[in-house]
């Protein structure tokens, strides 16, 4: 049973987290590395870490981001694996919402994954190879109280994944969607004493995600909840 092979993963939305974590599994199988930020000066340690390269870009700006994949072409080479990590929120009573900071919530979220996986998209097809993963939450599935800009654009980014994993995947891109059913621990935000184990553990979402990517295409998932082992749902 073959399993798919990629050569340079992009992740767009890198920070200190779960693409930190996902950036050094893939590292570690011999792939190369490319990271995106709007802010790329945090970055400067795990990519110096696992041999990584940073690029400011704005995912909502269709320029910028063209211009990021022409950059990654010509600096390290086309990206087979791409991963959209960001996300924008905004909380507050509904009628309190400032309306610019929703459509910006909603941009971040929904908008710059479409703007990614279409340029990922355009490169993977010729080749019939590779795969868009995109990073959902728990507003993917179910809007909370005073967070309705999280949940209008994590929905949308849901909707996205389903519509291109029944597009493109019969021309060999697979696309996988991923509900983060829960906190991520860090080392800002770890659990609390009386509730052991109710954080995800980023190396385990990381796994996870490569997991997917092992699959032989005879048995793909285009999307997997992941929620620790306590937590309700």
């Amino acid at each position: 049973m073959e399993h798919p092979k990629y050569k340079i993963a992009l992740i767009v939305g890198a920070g200190e987290g779960l693409s930190a974590s996902l950036a050094r599994l893939l590292a570690a199988q011999g792939i190369r590395v490319a990271l995106a930020a709007r802010k790329i000066e945090k970055l400067g340690a795990l990519c110096t870490e696992i041999g990584a390269k940073a690029y400011a870009c704005n995912a909502t700006e269709p320029e910028e981001v063209e211009r990021l994949f022409g950059l990654v072409e010509r600096e390290i080479g086309t990206p087979d694996l791409v991963v959209y990590n960001a996300s924008g929120r905004t909380r507050g009573p509904f009628i309190d919402l400032v309306p610019a900071d929703v459509a910006q919530a909603i941009a971040v979220s929904a908008y710059g994954g479409f703007l990614v996986a279409q340029q990922a998209a355009k490169r993977m097809l010729p080749n019939k190879h590779g795969a868009i993963l995109f990073t959902g939450a728990s507003a993917s599935v179910k809007g909370y109280a005073q967070s309705a800009p999280f949940a209008m654009g994590k929905f949308a980014l849901r909707g996205l994944a389903q519509s291109m994993a029944r597009e493109l995947s019969p021309q060999g891109i697979h696309v996988a969607h991923f509900v983060i059913d829960g906190g991520i621990r860090s080392a800002a935000r770890t659990e609390p004493d009386d509730k052991p184990d109710s954080m995800l553990d980023p190396d385990a979402i990381a796994y996870s995600y490569w997991n997917v990517l092992q699959q032989p295409r005879s048995a793909w998932s285009w999307e997997l909840e992941l929620r620790p082992w306590v937590e309700n749902f």
